[in-house]
């Protein structure tokens, strides 16, 4: 299958054209480059200025201004005067919806327009329309006329321009055509960088944003695709996911989709779309961008050089589609059952069950009874000790060989209710050379029969997939229909590493289960959330994972405050790597564990206070798991940026909001004082609500 980059099992850069925005060059090997956008009313001069000048401080290189009208377009002049009187020259970006008028005038003033394609030109009713072809031509032709004469501006004025397709915001002609996918998307920005380039202008970045991290990864690799194929040369790529949302659930979101890209060497630019003030998402796209720039990127490039490559994606998968990997099951491991969590104990002997109560474990001395929250771990690794007490029955442990190995011999009761030999709750980690030695009668001292040195249901086995043993491995458990493999990479580059590994097995046909085991050295917890949502993300979009197993150590870690969270060293660690992996695996859409919040990261179109009015319909809709609800400041964001969400809470006038069911409008011109009640009346009608009593007494019982 013709891929999408030039190597997917090591790190290389993808070579794009070069484009200038001012004088800033994008794409042909220079840096990755980072941008942000104002949240300001582009009207009230002074306070975009102050808040650009906040955003370039921070290390913004681009500050984009949204321009929905023609007199904000023309107040970037005096923007821009203002910035250049107080010495700063980062180029602006016009943010263009709806008004090729406004895009005209803002493109003779400053350096870069932004156009989204779904509605420069086309309408968005969510109305299907059956084209033929020569009524589909004519609608092209109709694009063409429109928005040349904005072409011939920027290539007048020098002016680059980015050519972003929202998922959210497919017109409705491309809808009907090509249904809400990741080649609709593609389309959509093609038919436009066809007109471009009729007109011999090339300074064009393009973007494939989405609030899902896998629609979003698909549509940049076929877009990177169907440029090779069409036009022979890949222009500059924005990435970022739109609409993440904040908070920890932000940072996670934004990393797997952007991180995801970047690992295989895509993207001249990003912006982390957070619902914070703007310079707040610097920090985080730079923490991205660590591990690919500077002396980190040099030694992540020449540490995967060790890496074997591989001639294909796998057999019976593709890049441009989700397939989970064909796994088998074992207990409750693989198939298509959803991953698993494993929290790491194997620093904390002594265990109480108050302590369980960070990885959704809640215990009741009173009742005796367990709380079971919607993210709790599934299996405990506790190194080599045993936990003395009883464990709820849905919690699994999992020990290393030796430790298992012995406990059985001596028949050693290790908690009430379980079966000598730990075969209830209890199961062996190996090393590969463990695993390899344990086949062998006889080769561990004081061996016993060769059936006691496995598990008979489920055996765990600790791969370093850049190891010539991890191979041999492969070709010895071949029968062995009790292994899960736990994966991880001593490459610089780890990632690519692993799904190396992940692709050999699938072209052999072995149905191994995988765990993602991954191991974050940052000291920051910002740093850390980004290497697991990477790491462990890019590979569950991809479909290859059946559980996740994050490490860290605590020691190194410093004081953070995340989403109103304060984690203080190793205090709330066990809490920390619990709610990251629940929140990888829901931003992956592969386990889902609590509410998601489709949130935008606020403008200058924005009718009210985004950040208050999240935290507000979040502090009372936590609690339900799997509803999407969509947080739109205005009515360019929502109903189309709000793609797949369930529900959608709409800025649509001053102290105004509209209540969407899905695509659909509920109510219009609500009042925003009496908005959060109607919202969870929309949700008590649609069977999506549940008291918060009622859902802890469900889990308790």
């Amino acid at each position: 299958m013709q891929l999408y980059s030039h190597s997917i099992t090591q790190y290389k850069r993808l070579k794009t054209l070069e484009v200038k925005v001012g004088d800033l060059p994008l794409g042909n090997f220079h840096p990755i480059r980072v941008q942000t956008m104002t949240t300001t009313d582009t009207m009230d001069t002074l306070a975009t200025v102050e808040q650009s000048i906040r955003c370039i401080e921070a290390g913004a290189e681009l500050v984009r201004i949204t321009a929905p009208s023609k007199k904000e377009a023309e107040n970037l002049l005096a923007i821009k005067n203002e910035l250049h009187r107080r010495g700063y020259h980062t180029p602006l970006v016009a943010d263009i919806h709806f008004t090729p008028n406004a895009a005209e005038i803002a493109a003779r003033i400053v350096e870069k327009v932004r156009i989204n394609p779904g509605n420069y030109i086309d309408k968005k009713k969510f109305a299907f329309i059956e084209y033929n072809d020569a009524e589909y031509n004519e609608e092209i032709e109709r694009i063409r006329e429109r928005f040349t004469p904005l072409v011939k501006i920027c290539k007048e004025y020098g002016t680059a321009m980015r050519i972003g397709t929202n998922h959210g915001s497919l017109s409705d002609r491309i809808m009907s055509r090509y249904g809400d996918t990741a080649n609709g998307m593609v389309e959509s920005a093609m038919e436009f960088l066809r007109v471009a380039r009729d007109e011999s202008y090339h300074n064009i970045v393009l973007s494939m944003k989405s609030s899902n991290p896998l629609v979003m990864v698909q549509a940049y690799r076929l877009l990177i695709r169907s440029m090779e194929d069409e036009f022979g040369v890949l222009y500059p790529l924005h990435l970022g996911v739109t609409e993440a949302g904040d908070g920890e659930d932000g940072r996670i979101k934004s990393a797997i989709g952007i991180g995801t890209l970047l690992e295989d060497g895509i993207g001249d630019t990003i912006r982390v779309s957070l619902t914070e003030d703007p310079e707040f998402e610097i920090p985080v796209c730079q923490d991205i961008l660590k591990r690919y720039q500077g002396a980190e990127g040099m030694s992540r490039s020449q540490g995967s050089a060790s890496i074997r490559p591989a001639s294909s994606w796998g057999k019976g998968a593709s890049p441009f589609e989700y397939k989970r990997r064909d796994s088998r099951t074992v207990t409750n491991i693989g198939g298509h059952q959803v991953p698993v969590v494993i929290a790491d104990y194997s620093g904390s002997p002594g265990l109480s069950p108050r302590d369980l109560q960070t990885v959704g474990y809640g215990y009741d001395p009173v009742s005796d009874k367990w709380n079971i929250g919607d993210a709790a771990a599934d299996y405990l690794y506790t190194g080599s000790h045993v936990i003395p007490f009883a464990l709820p029955g849905t919690l699994k442990v999992i020990c290393d060989y030796k430790t298992w190995l012995e406990t059985g011999k001596t028949q050693k009761t290790m908690a009430a209710g379980q079966e000598a030999g730990g075969e209830t709750q209890y199961y062996p980690l190996y090393r590969v050379r463990e695993y390899l030695a344990s086949g062998e009668r006889g080769s561990v001292k004081g061996a016993v029969e060769e059936t006691a040195k496995r598990s008979a249901t489920l055996n765990f086995v600790q791969v370093d997939t850049d190891h010539a043993e991890a191979l041999e491995l492969l070709d010895a458990a071949a029968e062995d229909s009790t292994v899960v493999l736990c994966l991880f990479s001593s490459n610089m580059h780890p990632m690519p590493s692993i799904r190396r590994f992940v692709i050999e097995m699938m072209d052999r046909g072995l149905r191994y289960p995988v765990i993602l085991l991954v191991n974050a050295a940052e000291s920051g917890i910002d740093g850390q959330l980004i290497h697991f949502s990477v790491d462990a993300g890019a590979l569950l979009l991809d479909g290859m994972g059946d559980g996740i197993w994050l490490l860290n150590d605590p020691s190194r870690m410093i004081n953070a405050r995340v989403s109103g969270r304060t984690y203080l060293e190793t205090k709330d660690n066990h809490q920390f790597l619990n709610n990251t992996s629940f929140s990888i695996l829901q931003a992956a859409r592969t386990r889902i564990s609590k509410t998601e919040y489709i949130s935008c990261p606020s403008c200058g179109r924005t009718l009210f206070d985004l950040q208050e009015t999240t935290a507000k319909i979040r502090s009372v809709t936590h609690h339900l798991k799997g509803v999407k609800i969509a947080i739109m400041g205005c009515i360019v964001n929502g109903p189309g940026e709000m793609a797949d969400a369930d529900f959608g809470y709409v800025g649509s006038g001053p102290g105004k909001i509209t209540l969407y069911k899905g695509k659909e409008i509920v109510k219009r011109g609500v009042d925003s004082s009496v908005a959060l009640e109607e919202l969870i009346e929309l949700l008590r009608q649609h069977d999506a609500w549940i008291e918060p009593a009622v859902k802890q007494y469900l889990q308790h019982q």
